[in-house]
């Protein structure tokens, strides 16, 4: 019972229950990503959507299913995989707010301590003597 309940009102958590009644009247199934993420398209053909497996994450789209859901690329990797150029690196999800999320030299996470000013800045100060 939970469960209906939660499908129901829970939506970061799972596809809700119209999302899924919605897919299976009038999904089609396009294909799936390295994570699991499920993509379908409407049988007319005219929207696009992704069941997210795990975590509800738009940064957890790779670019190549991206630039299908957003109609700039018209077939799905699945069926033209895109040639993958040797500068391109796997796909990271979003890390903002996790504890592999990037931390600049001198923040409180790497040890709270700056490099000391190499004398190269000089303050501005407001010319006292200038007409107004």
């Amino acid at each position: 019972m939970f469960s209906i309940i939660k499908r129901l009102f829970i939506w970061w958590l799972d596809c809700t229950i119209g999302t899924w009644l919605h897919t299976v009247l009038r999904g089609t199934r396009v294909g799936e990503d390295e994570q699991g993420n499920t993509y379908y398209r409407s049988k007319k053909g005219d929207r696009r959507w992704v069941i997210y497996n795990g975590d509800i994450e738009a940064s957890r789209v790779p670019p190549e299913w991206h630039a299908w859901l957003h109609h700039i690329a018209a077939l799905p990797p699945s069926e033209s995989a895109p040639e993958r150029k040797p500068w391109e690196k796997d796909h990271l999800a979003n890390r903002s707010g996790t504890a592999a999320a990037y931390a600049p030299p001198g923040s409180l996470r790497r040890g709270g301590t700056r490099s000391h000013a190499t004398g190269d800045y000089e303050a501005w100060t407001p010319d006292s003597t200038a007409e107004r």
